[in-house]
C-alpha cells in the first residue's frame, strides 16, 4: 500500500483500517453493553477539544468584526487556547506512552492504526507551535486574520485526527473491555 497516510492529506482512514468500525458502527457505540468508563471518557475528552476550538473560532470572528473588544478577547484566548494546547499535548503524551500499546496487542487488524494515530501525534506538535506563535502574535497586536487562518487550518487537522482516532481506538476497547 503506497497511499499517503499523513494527516495534512488523507481523507480518512484506509480500509484496512475501518475493519473495526465497519463491524461496529458509530451508531451503535452509545448502546453497546461496554459503552461507560474509558469509551466514554474518550469520547469526552475529544468533544471538549472540539468545543475550545469553536469557542476559539466564535471569539476571533468576534474580535474581527468588532463585537468584542481586545480587552475582553485576550484572556479569553490566553484561557481557552492554553487549555486546548495543554491538554491536547498531554492527552497525546498518555495515548502514546500508555493507551496505544496497550490497545494495539487487542486487535491485530488495526495494530498499523496505532502507528498511523502516532505519526497524527508528531505532526500535531507542529501544529499545536503555529497555533501557539499565532495566538501569541495576536495577543501582541497581530491581525485576527491570521490566528483565524491557522485555527481553521488546525481544526480541520485536529478533526481529522479526532475521527480516525476514534473509528479505530472506540471499536477496539468495545470489542476487548479494556478499562485502563
Amino acid at each position: 500500500m503506497s497511499m499517503d497516510l499523513s494527516l495534512d492529506t488523507r481523507a480518512g482512514l484506509p480500509d484496512a483500517l475501518r475493519v473495526l468500525v465497519r463491524e461496529l458502527p458509530r451508531t451503535g457505540w452509545q448502546t453497546h453493553p461496554q459503552f461507560h468508563g474509558m469509551v466514554q471518557f474518550w469520547l469526552e475528552r475529544h468533544l471538549m477539544f472540539r468545543q475550545l476550538v469553536e469557542v476559539l473560532d466564535t471569539d476571533v470572528k468576534a474580535l474581527a468584526e468588532q463585537r468584542m473588544s481586545f480587552e475582553t478577547y485576550a484572556p479569553r484566548l490566553s484561557h481557552y487556547g492554553g487549555t486546548l494546547l495543554n491538554q491536547l499535548h498531554g492527552h497525546h503524551q498518555i495515548e502514546d506512552a500508555h493507551y496505544f500499546p496497550q490497545l494495539a496487542r487487542l486487535d491485530a487488524r488495526v495494530e498499523a492504526g496505532f502507528d498511523l494515530l502516532e505519526a497524527d501525534h508528531q505532526a500535531m506538535d507542529g501544529l499545536l507551535h503555529s497555533m501557539a506563535e499565532a495566538a501569541n502574535g495576536l495577543l501582541q497586536g497581530g491581525e485576527p486574520g491570521r490566528f483565524a487562518d491557522t485555527l481553521s487550518g488546525f481544526a480541520g487537522l485536529l478533526n481529522r485526527h479526532l475521527e480516525d482516532e476514534e473509528d479505530i481506538v472506540v471499536p477496539v476497547i468495545l470489542n476487548s473491555g479494556f478499562d485502563g
